[in-house]
């Protein structure tokens, strides 16, 4: 299994950015090929380290990295990458990481 994980900071307008995000960006992306879960972070998120604060936290699941980099070369991963710009234009508020998972 992957995950994307995305970790967003608090946006200038939480309002405008919660109903562009669970309103139109999260319908487009649950139509991505291939994504076998989206969760979202529920709730205040704590850090341990005192690190920036976090507003929301999305994971992304998929059967492998090569699937991701598939399902984001599609035209709804490219409509979707294109909406994810337009939700979060300031790169210094947002976040991703690609990974490969293994139980342990």
């Amino acid at each position: 299994m992957a995950r994307m994980i995305v970790i967003y900071a608090p946006p200038d307008d939480p309002a405008a950015f919660d109903d562009h995000y669970f309103n139109g960006h999260i319908p487009l992306a649950k139509m991505i090929p291939g994504m076998r879960k989206y969760e979202v972070s529920s709730g205040k998120i704590v850090t341990l380290a005192g690190s920036k604060e976090t507003y929301l936290i999305s994971t992304l699941h998929f059967e492998s990295l090569e699937a991701i980099k598939a399902a984001f070369a599609t035209e709804v991963g490219k409509q979707c990458a294109a909406d994810h710009r337009i939700l979060q234009p300031d790169d210094d508020k947002v976040q991703m990481f690609l990974m490969d998972d293994r139980e342990v």
